[in-house]
Order: structure tokens, then C-alpha cells, then sequence
């Protein structure tokens, strides 16, 4: 059951002033992959609201909700520079969709009249280069690859000095995301971040972080150690048009800061856009 259908279960339930409907609208908060501790405070604050201003209405309470929930979807453009190298590194663990993620974003910019090149920088799985290099045929956008197992920062920088010599564009590198092993990830992240930071033009270089709108609390856990290993710039939501509606996305924004550029709702390549925020609680809150 998604957050929106639990709400009006709610509302149907309980009489709204009632300490019941704010205690069990904390537990569907929870469940709704917004964090125990941001879940309680958001609910206090609702709650002490409603009877300070004697707020009963379902429509009134669920603005009210969307209201203090606004400030945490943050949304933003990723714009590129004409004649300029532009990167942006794409990170993730295995399993959100991060390589087709890469393809989708590369396809939009295409689309866009920006060149781009992708990138094969997760090195570790054969299948990652393979499937970049199947969905650089589909759309007719070059792929630099190496060798497995080879320096993921060394496609990047060949990558990027192809991206120069061409006169500018954007570079979508894909990355391992390996998460078990941690402290080999970050370290191989960082050497990837060197690289791509040196070559890249002054302020065109982005990371982007991909993440599961399925996962939950685990959304979060991946943003926090991916943000301290390399400090994402926004964040992509996939699985998007799951029914959990992502409401780990207001955790990672409220615990974060950290803003939304996409959101993908399915396999194609035309399914993503950027995020709209109003729409998005709209989604979530069943409004």
C-alpha cells in the first residue's frame, strides 16, 4: 500500500484531532521511507499546528503536510555549456539502474542538440560495459570503453579528451558501485573525481547519484556514503512510478540537502524527466 492510500485509510479511520490519527500517521511516515526521527518531528509540528489553529478538514490537514514537506524536494537543472567539457559522473550501487539511467540522461541531451559521449568507467562488471556499449549502438552515441578490469579513471580521462578535441559536449560516465566493498570504492571514486574535476571546464563538472525509489531507508544510507566520498550535486530517482512513490527522497533532502534533477518511471529511454515538486507530493500524498 502506498503513503497516499494509507493517508485517506486514515482519515477514514480516525477522527483527525485525535492523538490516534497523529500517532499512526508518524507510523505511516516511517513506512512511507521517511526516517523515525524526521517522521516524529514532522508530525509534532503538524499536529501543534492543527490545534493551534483548529485545522480538522482532511483536504486542510494534507496541505498542511504538503506544506512542511515542500522544503525538503528540492529539484534541480542541470544545465550544459556550449563548447565547453562537461562531465558528469554517474554513481550508484548495482541494481538501481544506474547504467540505463546513463543512457536515458544521454539520449535527453542528444535530444537536446548537446554531443555526448558515454563513458565506460565501471570496469569491474562486464555486463555494465556490454550493456553501455549495446545502448551506444541503439542510440547512436559514442562509447569510450577499456579492457575489464582496467583504470575507471583512465576512460574517463580519454573520454573527456575525446569530448575536447570535438570542440566541447558532455560526458556521462558510468560507474562501479560496489558497496560491500567499501573503502576500495570511495578510494577508486575519489581517483575518479580527480580526474574528471581536472579535466572537466571550470564549473561543468557534476556527480549524480542514482538511487531506488523502491529501497527505502537504504536510499538514504547509499546518499550518505556516496556524498561523503565525493559530494553529490543531485540526486535520480528510478523505479519511480513504484507505488512506494520514494519518499526516501524527502529523507535524503532533508538529512542532505540534496536536490533532484530526474525522475524515471520505466525501462524506455524517453522515461525520465526532470523532477516537479508539486507533482511529486501531489503523488505521494494522494492530493
Amino acid at each position: 500500500m502506498s503513503f497516499a492510500e494509507k493517508l485517506k485509510s486514515l482519515f477514514g479511520k480516525h477522527r483527525t484531532q485525535s492523538d490516534d490519527f497523529f500517532d499512526d500517521l508518524t507510523d505511516a511516515l516511517i513506512e512511507g521511507d521517511i526516517g523515525a526521527k524526521a517522521a516524529v518531528e514532522i508530525v509534532d509540528a503538524l499536529q501543534k499546528k492543527c490545534r493551534d489553529e483548529k485545522i480538522a478538514e482532511t483536504t486542510a490537514i494534507t496541505g498542511e503536510l504538503a506544506s512542511m514537506l515542500r522544503p525538503y524536494v528540492k529539484e534541480i537543472e542541470l544545465p550544459v555549456e556550449p563548447g565547453k567539457v562537461n562531465i558528469f559522473m554517474v554513481l550508484g550501487v548495482n541494481g538501481v539502474g544506474k547504467t540505463t539511467s546513463v543512457a536515458k540522461m544521454a539520449k535527453l541531451y542528444t535530444d537536446r542538440g548537446v554531443p555526448v559521449i558515454m563513458s565506460a568507467s565501471d570496469t569491474f562488471r562486464a555486463a555494465a560495459v556490454d550493456q553501455l556499449a549495446m545502448h551506444g549502438e541503439r542510440l547512436g552515441i559514442r562509447v569510450v570503453k577499456h579492457q575489464m578490469g582496467s583504470d575507471p579513471s583512465a576512460v574517463v580521462f580519454d573520454a573527456a579528451s575525446a569530448c575536447e578535441a570535438a570542440g566541447g559536449g558532455l560526458v556521462i560516465a558510468d560507474t562501479a558501485g560496489r558497496l560491500h566493498n567499501k573503502e576500495n570504492l570511495v578510494n577508486e571514486l575519489k581517483k575518479i573525481d580527480r580526474v574528471a574535476s581536472s579535466k572537466a571546464s571550470p564549473g561543468c563538472y557534476k556527480k549524480i547519484l542514482v538511487v531506488d525509489a523502491t529501497t527505502g531507508q537504504n536510499a538514504l544510507r547509499q546518499a550518505e556514503v556516496f556524498n561523503e566520498a565525493v559530494s553529490i550535486d543531485a540526486v535520480v530517482m528510478t523505479k519511480y512510478d513504484s507505488t512506494a512513490k520514494g519518499g526516501g527522497l524527502i529523507s535524503i533532502g532533508r538529512e542532505l540537502g540534496l536536490p533532484v534533477a530526474f525522475v524515471c518511471t520505466g525501462e524506455k529511454y524517453p522515461d525520465i524527466a526532470p523532477l516537479d515538486p508539486e507533482r511529486y507530493l501531489e503523488d505521494f500524498l494522494g492530493k
